[in-house]
């Protein structure tokens, strides 16, 4: 198990907001962006299954200047997309 990893899902939904700030931790590289890699390893540590595959969809879903990773302009976009996923 992963040092600070619980194990357990997150109940209920989080707020826009915090979801917008944990989506911009995600960046671990700094460079502004969101690569689908780094999604995925997010979306992993959410506790969510097919990370691969969901950071794929958002990705292609959110992506509007069409560059194959997520902005800061479309960080909104990503979190609306991912309402629906209950974290």
């Amino acid at each position: 198990m992963r040092k600070g990893w619980s194990g357990r899902r997150i109940e209920g939904t989080l707020p826009d907001n915090q979801m917008n700030g944990i989506f911009r931790a995600l960046d671990t590289n700094g460079d502004g962006k969101l690569s689908r890699k780094e999604l995925k390893v997010g979306l992993k540590s959410f506790g969510l299954r097919f990370a691969g595959v969901r950071a794929k969809r958002a990705i292609r879903h959110v992506d509007a200047n069409g560059d194959g990773m997520i902005s800061e302009d479309e960080i909104d976009e990503l979190t609306k997309y991912a309402s629906k996923w209950r974290i």
